[in-house]
């Protein structure tokens, strides 16, 4: 899972990070809302472990701005003292999944993480579509004008994210870090990548989906 921890406490922060990294999971954090919120919108998560008492754009709003915002279908777990009803009911209001009350071990909050990704993954739409393109995520299957089309692991990775974040621009860090993760050093075979799969999108049609934004990165949308 692609996981987002916004915690203000930066030991609990850091070393929930640590645990969920070395239980194989990709993670970002930030100490504070609004850091946490600009990285939920620019980048993608399955998952946000967001603390209630956040400084400067606390969980609820955080919650609030995703749910109105954001067309993102990641899962939100809070974590905080959640001392009555009406709070955990705001919460909820507000988009939030589930709740783990402090002090909690980090296993749970891994634990309760997968598994609200688990039902929201079984109840949502499992096929991204631009345009005319498709990618089914359960049986990897792609295709446009339905036309099946061939794709290696690598670009099927690069594609469901381009998808999800279409038509924003996707910039070339984000990219790299979205498919080799820490090892995200890898520039050349980051554009031989992008250029298979250009030329396997766009080459035997019409009207070109994958551009270059010069300067920022990449995005994938109908030419306007």
């Amino acid at each position: 899972m692609r996981i987002l921890v916004i915690e203000r406490h930066r030991k609990f922060n850091d070393d929930l990070v640590d645990f969920l990294y070395n239980n194989g999971h990709h993670v970002e954090n930030a100490y504070d809302g609004l850091t946490g919120l600009n990285l939920a919108v620019t980048m993608q998560f399955d998952a946000i472990v967001v603390g209630t008492k956040a400084p400067r754009m606390d969980g609820y709003q955080i919650c609030h701005s995703l749910r109105q915002y954001s067309k993102s279908q990641l899962s939100i777990i809070m974590i905080g003292d959640f001392e009555s009803l009406p709070e955990r009911l705001t919460g909820f209001e507000m988009g939030v999944d589930d709740f783990i009350t402090m002090p909690c071990a980090f296993s749970e909050v891994l634990a309760r993480t997968q598994a609200v990704v688990s039902r929201r993954t079984r109840r949502g739409n499992r096929v991204l579509r631009v345009e005319d393109l498709s990618f089914d995520l359960d049986t990897f299957e792609v295709t446009r004008e339905q036309i099946l089309l061939r794709l290696n692991l690598t670009c099927l990775k690069l594609l469901e994210l381009f998808m999800r974040r279409s038509p924003a621009v996707v910039s070339r860090n984000e990219l790299r870090k979205a498919v080799w993760g820490r090892d995200a050093h890898r520039g050349d075979s980051l554009r031989s990548n992008i250029h298979l799969l250009r030329t396997v999108l766009d080459r035997d049609f019409d009207s070109p989906l994958l551009h270059t934004v010069h300067g920022r990165g990449y995005k994938l949308a109908a030419v306007e």
